[in-house]
C-alpha cells in the first residue's frame, strides 16, 4: 500500500476472490435452494419457508455477536484475516453436506435439511463477517475503499455468473438422469474451489487500520453507539428491503421459467437452456455494472447514485409483469439492462458501511469495524430471512405443487413474486435511503481529521 492508502492490484484481486468463494454457495442458495428442496429433495414449500425464516433469523442474530468477537480478536495475523484461514474447510464441507441427499424418509429429510442448513449459515457468518469487515481496515482511504468494494463485487457477481451459467449444465452433465446426484457432485466441486479461494484471500491481504487503545470496551456501549448512528440505521433498514426483494425474486426464478415461461431444459443457445441463458446474461451485466461503479461515484454523491439506480431497478422488475411468456428475447433485454443498473449498487453500499465505521470513530473515539459490518449483515440477512420465508409461504398460499402443471392462481403468484412484489419492496428501499445524511464531502473531512489525530497520537512520547 502507498502512503496515500492506494492498494496493490494483487491485494484488490485477492480480496475480490473471497466474495467469489462466498457466492459459490450464497448465490446457489438464492437461486436454486428453494427449487432443490421442493422439486429434488421433496420437502413442501411451506415447510421450506418456515425453515428458511427460523434458520436465517437465528443466523442474522449471530452476525453482531460474530462482529463483536472479531473486533476483540488479536493475533499476529490480525483481527479478521485469521477467520478466512480457520473457517474455510468447515464452510466447504457443510456446503457440500446440504446437497448430499441421503436416503431418508419425509421426516428425516426435513430434520437433515434443518440441521445442515442451520450449521452452514452459522459457518457462513463465522467466515463472511470477518471477510466483510476486512475491507474497512485494509486502507484508511474512503475513495480506495470504493474501488476495493468494486473488486469485491466483481468477484461476487463473477461467482454469481458462474453459478448462473454452470449449475444447470453441470447438474445435467454430472448427474445424467439423476438430478440429485448432479447437484451433489456440482456442490462438491464448488466446495473445493471455495476453500482454495478463501485461503488465497487470506494470503494476499493485510490489515492496516488499527483500533484505539479502548479495544476491550463493553459490547453494550458499542451497540449503543451503533444504534444511535443515523447513517447506519438508514443503511440497516435499506439493507432489509434490498435483500428481501432479492431473496423473493431469486427464489422463484427457476419456478418462473419452468412453470410460466415453459422452459423444459432443452438446449436453446449451444447447450444452455433458456433459464441458464437468462441468468448468465444477467450475471454478465451485473459484473459490467460493478466495473462502472467508479464512473458513478466520481460523478455523483454515493447516496444520490444509489437512489437513482434503485428507482430504475424497480421499474425494470415491474416491467416483467407485462411481458408475455413467449417473448423471451424481450425478457432477456430487460433483464440485462436491469442487472447492469443494479451492478454498482452493492459496491456503493459497502463503501458507505466503511464510511460509517470512520464516522463512529470520528464522533465517539471508538472504532468498531467488525460490529458495523456484522450488524449491517444482520440487517441484510434479516431481509433475506423475510424474503426467503415469504417465498416459501407465498408459493404454498397460491397453491403451488411441485412437478405438475400449475393452476392460474399459482402461476399468478409466481409472476407477482418475480415482478411486482420485488419492485414494491425496492421502492420502500428508496424511501429509506432518502434519509441518509453522511455526504461524501463530510466523509473526506472525517478521513483527514482521523489521519491528523492518529499522527498526533503516534508523535506523543510513550
Amino acid at each position: 500500500m502507498t502512503e496515500t492508502g492506494k492498494l496493490r492490484l494483487t491485494e484488490k484481486v485477492g480480496y475480490g476472490a473471497g466474495d467469489m468463494a462466498s457466492n459459490f454457495f450464497f448465490q446457489t442458495f438464492n437461486i436454486f435452494l428453494l427449487y432443490y428442496y421442493t422439486d429434488v429433495f421433496g420437502i413442501s414449500a411451506a415447510a421450506v419457508g418456515t425453515m428458511f425464516f427460523v434458520s436465517r433469523l437465528w443466523d442474522a442474530v449471530n452476525d453482531p455477536l460474530m462482529g463483536a468477537v472479531a473486533d476483540r480478536t488479536n493475533t499476529r495475523l490480525g483481527k479478521f484475516r485469521p477467520y478466512l484461514l480457520w473457517m474455510a474447510v468447515p464452510y466447504g464441507v457443510l456446503g457440500f453436506a446440504m446437497f448430499a441427499n441421503p436416503d431418508l424418509g419425509a421426516s428425516g429429510k426435513l430434520v437433515y435439511a434443518w440441521v445442515t442448513y442451520t450449521l452452514m449459515m452459522m459457518c457462513y457468518t463465522a467466515i463472511n463477517v470477518p471477510y466483510s469487515a476486512l475491507m474497512g481496515v485494509m486502507t484508511p482511504s474512503s475513495k480506495e475503499r470504493t474501488v476495493l468494494a468494486s473488486f469485491r463485487f466483481i468477484g461476487a457477481f463473477g461467482g454469481g455468473l458462474l453459478i448462473s451459467m454452470l449449475v444447470r449444465p453441470l447438474v445435467q452433465y454430472l448427474g445424467a438422469e439423476d438430478e440429485a446426484l448432479g447437484f451433489r457432485l456440482t456442490m462438491a466441486l464448488f466446495a473445493v474451489l471455495s476453500i482454495l479461494m478463501f485461503w488465497f484471500t487470506f494470503a494476499t491481504t493485510r490489515e492496516r487500520v488499527t483500533a484505539g487503545p479502548d479495544d476491550q470496551a463493553s459490547l453494550k456501549n458499542d451497540l449503543r453507539i451503533l444504534i444511535t448512528s443515523r447513517p447506519w440505521l438508514v443503511l440497516c433498514f435499506g439493507a432489509i428491503f434490498t435483500l428481501a426483494q432479492v431473496a423473493i425474486r431469486s427464489a422463484v426464478t427457476i419456478h418462473y421459467f419452468k412453470y410460466y415461461v415453459g422452459d423444459d431444459g432443452a438446449p436453446f443457445l449451444w447447450f444452455f437452456d433458456r433459464t441458464t441463458v437468462f441468468m448468465t446474461s444477467g450475471a454478465l451485466a451485473l459484473v459490467a455494472g460493478v466495473a462502472c461503479t467508479k464512473l458513478f461515484s466520481d460523478r455523483f454523491e454515493k447516496k444520490h447514485a444509489l437512489i437513482g439506480l434503485s428507482i430504475l431497478g424497480a421499474i425494470g422488475s415491474a416491467l416483467f409483469y407485462f411481458i408475455p411468456p413467449d417473448q423471451f428475447w424481450t425478457m432477456l433485454v430487460v433483464n440485462v439492462v436491469g442487472a447492469f443498473i443494479a451492478g454498482p449498487t452493492a459496491p456503493l453500499v459497502w463503501a458507505m458501511y466503511a464510511d460509517v465505521a470512520d464516522y463512529g470513530e470520528w464522533k465517539h473515539g471508538r472504532r468498531t469495524t467488525g460490529l458495523v459490518f456484522s450488524a449491517s449483515m444482520f440487517a441484510q440477512k434479516f431481509g433475506l430471512t423475510l424474503g426467503a420465508g415469504l417465498s416459501g409461504w407465498l408459493l404454498a398460499a397460491f397453491g403451488f405443487e411441485a412437478n405438475v402443471a400449475q393452476s392460474e392462481t399459482s402461476l399468478l403468484g409466481i409472476r407477482l413474486m418475480f415482478t411486482l412484489l420485488p419492485a414494491t419492496v425496492a421502492v420502500l428501499n428508496v424511501v429509506v435511503l432518502s434519509f441518509y445524511n453522511l455526504s461524501d464531502s463530510k466523509v473526506l473531512e472525517i478521513e483527514r481529521e482521523l489521519t491528523t489525530r492518529k499522527a498526533a497520537a503516534s508523535a506523543q512520547p510513550a
